[in-house]
């Protein structure tokens, strides 16, 4: 049976608040519980080893499409994103698929 792995990288805006980092890793922890659909879920602020990567990655694993999708369109996720990246996100890449 495949599952799916959902990553998302983000690279902060240089102007975020004190805590915010911290504050979205807290979110991402309730957010887990949330959403059932979810079968993994990691996620993290860069360490800092490499120069030129992005500030913090959020994984997740799935076991098939539909539920990627449910938790994609889920009212809490949504709300995640609207208070802790759509406004202090400079750039974003994200990637699914099949493992």
């Amino acid at each position: 049976m495949a599952m799916y792995r959902h990553i998302v990288l983000f690279n902060w805006k240089p102007d975020i608040p004190a805590g915010h980092v911290e504050r979205t890793i807290e979110a991402l922890g309730e957010l887990r519980p949330k959403i059932p659909q979810i079968r993994t879920y990691e996620y993290g602020a860069n360490v800092g080893i490499n120069p030129g990567t992005y500030d913090f990655a959020v994984t997740a694993v799935f076991n098939n499409i539909d539920d990627y999708v449910a938790y994609r369109d889920h009212p809490d996720h949504k709300a995640f994103i609207a208070e802790f990246t759509a406004p202090f996100v400079a750039t974003r890449a994200s990637i699914q698929f099949e493992i």
